[in-house]
């Protein structure tokens, strides 16, 4: 069922599910899809706050932006899915409080809807930046297709762009935006872009990408505020003076969990709200996952972290539909990802954060390389670049934590199939 209307006085919840699932990204989906997948009999309901049917979020700064695939192509299921599953969706409903004892939650309308079991899985916002001018016309985050919509009503009219931030989003951005014939120049605060996900060999490879592709790539630099005419941005400032003249910005610096309910309703979190490894949260019956859980990562050594990934999207929300039928299991997942720019695929197994030391396998020189993250003698991630058969065979190299010399990782002829553990 696809309600346009929840006819809930205030103060009562006039309607009630049995699993009630806030937020329809990906790890919302997917738990709604487990579930019946798994023949859980009782009702569901997938609350989102956008009008639209749920769809896939990493294509939005890459195929979607560049106008390579339209929106009914990014969509994780037609509606006629749900309907046929009686998994009912509740679009443009946006909740802001959680009464853990009551079960139920309120809306921004003042509608409220009662749940037995309480999924949440809001992902976050795009942090925005805190200097004079982030709010004008022109200046835009990428989480959301009214997001990107709105970037490309813009564009024609765009001469010159620039992008804050030299993580996956900015990067993959820019590299859109240079394919379609606009200026950009990428900030990044750091020494080296995507430097809180990769090392310093593939840094340096993909900055030597978008400069041969003509991207103005200033890393070390820190933006001092944007300026404006009649409510549009026209240029960024940065700490040192200098302007840089533009029409669109770009911020690509990261999201802030969407969890303020959880939190004000008691449940203990901070970045993100914390989770066990059954994703469940310190308040009654409810869980959450995606992008907004906090979670001790044995891939990241048992810190506590959020991962931002499809991956754990749909992991962690297998995790939830297993426990709710029976099957409870603990989340126990290899983190992987990836990031399209221009005609690079770059996949990544594991984490490489807290690494020692990372190994070049193969010749950057030819697009087609891997780099190996080692902590303590042992391998824990992996960022291959158009080298499939790495990915995969690699995969096996980080759920051992295998101890292999680094010049064999190093040699690009040795299959790393041949350097998996046996036993």
């Amino acid at each position: 069922m696809f309600e346009s209307n929840i006819p809930a006085p205030a103060g009562e919840a006039a309607i009630r599910y049995d699993v009630l699932i806030v937020g329809a990204g990906h790890a919302g989906t997917q738990a709604a899809i487990a579930l019946r997948q798994r023949d859980y009999a009782g009702s569901i309901a997938l609350l989102g706050d956008e009008p639209e049917l749920p769809y896939e979020r990493p294509p939005l700064s890459k195929d979607y932006l560049a106008g390579d695939k339209p929106f009914e192509r990014i969509l994780i299921r037609p509606e006629s899915f749900y309907a046929a599953r009686d998994i009912t969706l509740l679009p443009g409903r946006r909740v802001v409080a959680v009464d853990p004892a009551g079960h139920r939650v309120t809306l921004a309308d003042g509608g409220t809807v009662g749940y037995g079991t309480l999924v949440w899985a809001t992902g976050g916002q795009p942090r925005r930046l805190s200097c004079s001018g982030h709010a004008l016309a022109g200046v835009h985050g990428v989480r959301t297709r009214a997001d990107v919509d709105r970037m490309m009503a813009e564009l024609p009219a765009v001469r010159r762009v620039v992008v804050v931030g030299g993580g996956y989003i900015g990067l993959e951005a820019a590299a859109v935006l240079t394919k379609l014939g606009k200026p950009v120049v990428v900030l990044e605060a750091e020494d080296r872009v995507l430097a809180r996900v990769a090392g310093a060999p593939l840094s340096a490879f993909y900055a030597a990408e978008h400069r041969a592709r003509g991207v103005d790539l200033r890393l070390g630099v820190t933006v001092a505020c944007l300026e404006e005419a009649d409510g549009a941005v026209t240029g960024v400032r940065l700490a040192d003076g200098e302007v840089l003249p533009c029409e669109m910005v770009i911020v690509g610096i990261g999201i802030v969990p969407a969890v303020e309910p959880l939190l004000a309703a008691g449940a203990a979190g901070g970045d993100g709200v914390t989770v066990d490894d059954h994703c469940r949260t310190t308040l009654p019956d409810v869980f959450a996952i995606g992008d907004c859980a906090g979670h001790a990562n044995p891939f990241a050594g048992g810190a506590a972290i959020r991962l931002e990934s499809v991956q754990n999207a749909n992991d962690q929300a297998t995790i939830v539909a297993k426990g709710l039928t029976g099957a409870a299991e603990p989340y126990h997942a290899v983190p992987w990802f990836w990031s399209n720019q221009y005609d690079l695929k770059l996949q990544t197994v594991g984490l490489s954060t807290g690494h020692d030391l990372a190994v070049l396998r193969g010749d950057p020189d030819t697009r087609s390389f891997s780099v190996v993250y080692l902590r303590d003698g042992r391998v824990i991630a992996l960022d291959c670049v158009n080298s499939v058969k790495d990915y995969v065979q690699g995969r096996a190299l980080v759920v051992a934590g295998a101890e292999i010399a680094p010049a064999l990782l190093a040699d690009a002829a040795v299959p790393l199939k041949a350097l998996i553990p046996v036993g």
